[in-house]
């Protein structure tokens, strides 16, 4: 008899199909990882991942606080603090008060932020999309459904806590 012989069973098969996962999100881990490193290099010669992280944070939400941006990013405010004054020193983010809380500041990309993350992704512009090109929208959505459901603890086609 060979291994063929005998039918995987359920559990196996499971592993087995989580650990391919797991070394497909190992990949694209280090893919991204790669990108976020040049990108950062572009907005900043040197400027390191967590900054850059920090920086389009900040441009995502198109304000933040430097407490919102620890929780986000799931670092101590201290540690926010000092890359928050990196960004202000290298003139990509810009401190004002908040109206709603005087012991708390609003940070905005500032236009020259703004100009250099623009500089930065322009490389990998369309990539995803170029990427897509072939791919069936209902697999795209599809990849969407079941990436939301896995990074919401969710089980694909039932609704999270989130969505009721």
């Amino acid at each position: 008899m060979t291994a063929t012989d005998h039918p995987i069973d359920a559990s196996e098969a499971r592993t087995a199909a989580v650990r391919a996962l797991e070394a497909e999100f190992s990949d694209l881990i280090t893919h991204f990882r790669r990108l976020i490193l040049e990108n950062a290099n572009r907005v900043s010669p040197g400027m390191l991942p967590g900054a850059y992280k920090a920086f389009t944070t900040i441009a995502r939400c198109e304000q933040a606080t430097v407490s919102m941006l620890a929780e986000r990013m799931l670092m101590d405010k201290g540690q926010a603090s000092r890359t928050v004054r990196e960004l202000e020193d290298l003139d990509l983010v810009e401190r004002t008060a908040d109206p709603t809380d005087r012991r708390s500041s609003i940070l905005r990309l500032t236009p020259h932020g703004q100009e250099r993350l623009a500089l930065a992704r322009k490389p990998q512009e369309g990539m995803l999309m170029q990427s897509l090109t072939d791919w069936d929208i209902d697999d795209i959505e599809s990849l969407t459904r079941l990436l939301h459901a896995l990074a919401s603890g969710g089980t694909p086609g039932m609704p999270t806590a989130a969505q009721g």
